[in-house]
């Protein structure tokens, strides 16, 4: 029976990512070496379990906001949280994450975001409040509070110019929530998801999966700052189990703000890895047959580990059935 039951999850991973990579939303990848490189296949036949126990509302690429009334009570009191957000942003309070030395640098989710001028704010992430934002904004701590379904939330900035490249999210444990705060109010300001572009305005709010392809785009003269969160994906009870084990490995992500703040394990550990990784870059210019090596070593030290992890969450999933 076990390897009947192994046999038809192995079917599942194949389907999942056919399913992923081709027939999924609207927007394609450029080719499956793109899909391999980029959409974080390894956790796809995971998703694709999330989205099968998934509630209707929750399964369009960017929602209808009617059908969540539980954030509403941000929208309207948007204004609230913009005086907090604008004067962290008046008194350098998205600055560090640009300096090597802070800890908040060292953002394994959002690290390749910094490109192209994006910073943030942490308020809380999933169970854990910042000190920082306690002392900071106070006022958006304790509205967040009265909103279960936040699992983490964040001020965001993305400057004149600034731009994310088209990607994914790995996981699809929380839906993403923008609440547009002091931004261009401009179409030159944009999100698309899944090939649907959205405009921020302030005091208007979008939720979306991040699953789907999306990218963003600044190309206004002013700066866009938003509340960004993470919400709780609706899912029948076995979903919500099924969903655990994602929500617990989010709880490793936690980056601090300031030197207040908890440390998550993925933090420490990404700020020992960086420096072994620009030197590698280095080595790449003298030694390239070296460079290679360890770049391969590396990468599949991590694939393994992950490999690892989704091998216990199969295995876990086998026991549950």
């Amino acid at each position: 029976m076990t390897t009947l039951m192994m046999a038809a999850i192995l079917l599942f991973c194949i389907v999942s990512i056919t399913y992923a990579y081709a027939y999924r939303g609207n927007a394609r990848w450029n080719s499956f070496g793109e899909y391999i490189r980029k959409g974080w296949p390894i956790f796809t036949p995971f998703n694709c379990m999330l989205y099968l126990f998934t509630a209707a509302k929750a399964r369009p690429a960017i929602m209808d906001m009617s059908q969540f009334p539980e954030l509403k009570e941000l929208e309207d009191n948007w204004q609230v949280i913009r005086q907090e957000a604008v004067e962290l942003m008046a008194e350098g309070g998205f600055d560090q994450i640009t300096d090597k030395e802070s800890a908040s640098y060292y953002d394994i989710g959002f690290r390749t975001f910094y490109k192209y001028g994006w910073t943030k704010f942490y308020v809380n992430w999933y169970g854990y409040t910042h000190e920082s934002a306690k002392r900071t904004c106070p006022k958006t701590v304790e509205l967040l509070s009265r909103i279960p379904q936040v699992n983490g939330a964040m001020f965001s900035v993305l400057p004149p110019g600034g731009q994310l490249t088209r990607h994914l999210d790995p996981v699809a444990c929380s839906l993403r929530y923008h609440l547009g705060l002091e931004t261009p109010n401009d179409d030159k300001c944009y999100i698309s998801v899944d090939d649907q572009q959205y405009s921020w305005r302030d005091g208007e709010p979008l939720l979306f999966d991040v699953t789907y392809l999306h990218f963003a785009h600044n190309d206004a003269d002013k700066p866009r700052l938003i509340l960004m969160c993470d919400i709780e994906r609706p899912m029948s009870p076995i979903g919500r189990i099924l969903n655990w084990p994602y929500k617990l490995l989010m709880r490793a992500t936690v980056v601090p703000n300031t030197d207040e703040d908890k440390r998550g394990f993925a933090n420490k550990t990404f700020s020992t890895l960086v420096p072994l990784l620009d030197k590698s870059k280095r080595l790449k210019e003298t030694n390239l047959p070296a460079y290679k090596a360890l770049k391969y070593t590396v990468n599949g030290t991590l694939l393994l580990a992950i490999a690892g992890l989704v091998w216990l969450i199969l295995k876990f999933l086998v026991w549950l059935l």
